[in-house]
């Protein structure tokens, strides 16, 4: 389970490390072995461990060829998937055209979002939170999915 935002670095290769606790976990279920694509909705990389890649993967199978909105979600999502492995120090390579999609630099976020992470430049980061703590406090935030939601 992956949960919180950390500061990470992209080196002058584009590689990220992960995160020391979050190590072990990927290297015993996976190997090491993750997928990082796009997110199609906003700034940043979705990075999957490839368990968890590989049911997105059959999701994305079940869809139309033939209906033009699947067919772009397929063709965006698989045609930017890329294999990452940890190498021995826990770091991953992010390839150009993911940290183009991303406008990754130097400062980078790694958001844990349970299954996944998301990478975010951390200037588009601090920007996206700003936004939604706005729209969070604000009366047009409640959906009938969250009604009933309570912390």
């Amino acid at each position: 389970m992956f949960r919180g935002a950390t500061a990470v670095n992209l080196d002058s290769k584009g590689r990220v490390a992960i995160p020391t606790r979050y190590r072990s976990e990927i290297l015993e279920k996976n190997q090491g072995q993750m997928v990082c694509t796009v997110d199609i909705r906003q700034p940043c990389l979705l990075l999957y461990p490839l368990d968890e890649w590989e049911k997105i993967e059959q999701k994305l199978l079940a869809l139309s060829n033939f209906d033009p909105t699947q067919r772009r979600l397929q063709r965006v999502m698989l045609g930017h998937a890329t294999e990452c492995e940890m190498d021995a120090q826990g770091r991953i390579l992010l390839s150009g055209p993911l940290r183009q999609h991303a406008k990754l630099e130097k400062g980078l976020m790694l958001v844990g979002q349970l299954n996944k992470f998301e990478i975010w430049s951390a200037v588009e980061w601090h920007a996206q939170i700003e936004e939604d703590m706005e729209i969070g406090s604000s009366a047009d935030f409640a959906s009938e999915a969250l009604k009933n939601f309570s912390l």
